[in-house]
């Protein structure tokens, strides 16, 4: 099988590695290098070497149930071993399978997270903030750490747009799916006549950058700075404090006003402009890659509707993987987002593995 010769290759490849940090010492670039390949690969060999103790005792115990030579008893307890071996084997074969498939290298970042009304005036404003609460909660439940980088609210207490950095280990795998378009179906309480109207709101999720990530040439930015202004346009800075920056090769404009000082603003809109560009490389990278691509969860792309929260049926429906949960209120409560994005890891998940079995 070829995946059993990739699984051996994985196990030489690890002694191999362990002889060579051995005789390198604990010292130098080389060392570092050598160490994280051996320590990214300590995972995939711990399973290998579990999927190969099942299949041992897995062949022990065919021999022995099938020996006509072999006590009756010992026969039977073997084959009621041999059906416990069976049933666990796919699932370990499962695992190692999926510690080999390709890691998005963005999977351990934090992220940023953009949240925008869209189509329905006060009421989808009313629900931006409403996705607002589910994610902040969402990230308490997780121990993750959130800082508001920019937001604007309407006058009847609806969140035009919010821009959030979510930070904590592998945040951005987690929140991944959520970008795009969410739909909500609800009578809006400003409703007299009870219609149930649709509104909606974008999120996009991108993962935050650090420097290294990407470089960004100075010369390649106009930066401009203005009075920062409150909801109705209302001031609420008499100096030139807030900024925006233009980013002239691609046009990613991004503007800050929230914080007081003009330094403060300029450093939050450098964060979301450097995680925008990384995030734009990423999507042309992938774009190229997606002809060969059967299956995919979602494009990430922002106009792609995504899921529906209908509240007089009290559901949720993520129409990606056709999936509906009837917990609407502790969804958007965020208890029972994890249950969504599971499905939805899942499904990516089993979709990459369908395409590397048809690519061996």
């Amino acid at each position: 099988m070829k995946l059993d010769a990739q699984l051996h290759r994985i196990v030489v490849r690890h002694e191999a590695l362990a002889a060579q940090l051995a005789a390198v010492g604990g010292a130098g670039g080389d060392f570092a290098r050598l160490s994280k390949e051996y320590s990214d690969l300590g995972p995939v060999v711990e399973g290998i070497r579990a999927l190969q103790k099942l299949r041992d005792e897995l062949a022990e115990l065919q021999a022995m149930a099938a020996d006509p030579a072999a006590d009756p008893d010992m026969r039977a307890l073997a084959a009621d071993e041999l059906g416990e071996i069976e049933r666990s084997l796919p699932a370990a074969e499962r695992s190692v399978a999926l510690l080999l498939l390709p890691r998005d290298a963005a999977d351990d970042k934090s992220a940023i997270i953009e949240i925008r009304a869209g189509t329905g005036g006060d009421e989808a404003a009313l629900f931006a903030g409403d996705l607002w609460g589910m994610y902040r909660r969402h990230a308490e439940l997780h121990r993750w750490r959130i800082e508001v980088l920019s937001h604007s609210e309407t006058d009847l207490g609806g969140l035009k747009e919010v821009v959030a950095s979510v930070t904590g280990n592998g945040v951005y795998a987690r929140l991944k799916f959520e970008s795009g378009v969410h739909r909500v179906q609800r009578v809006p309480t400003t409703e007299a006549g009870g219609r149930i109207h649709t509104s909606a709101a974008t999120v996009a999720v991108l993962p935050e950058a650090e420097e290294v990530d990407i470089a960004i040439d100075e010369k390649d930015l106009r930066i401009d700075v203005f009075r920062s202004s409150g909801p109705g346009g209302q001031s609420v800075n008499t100096t030139d404090s807030a900024v925006r920056i233009t980013h002239l090769p691609t046009g990613i404009v991004v503007q800050q006003q929230d914080e007081k000082s003009q330094h403060k603003n300029k450093a939050k809109a450098m964060k979301v402009l450097r995680s925008r560009l990384y995030e734009a490389e990423r999507q042309r990278v992938d774009s190229e890659r997606a002809a060969a691509r059967k299956g995919q969860v979602g494009s990430g792309d922002r106009s792609e509707r995504i899921r529906t929260y209908n509240f007089p049926q009290g559901r949720v429906t993520d129409h990606r993987i056709n999936l509906t949960l009837y917990k609407l209120d502790r969804v958007i409560a965020g208890d029972s987002l994890d249950e969504m994005i599971d499905a939805l890891i899942s499904e990516d998940e089993a979709n990459r593995l369908a395409e590397m079995e048809d690519e061996g």
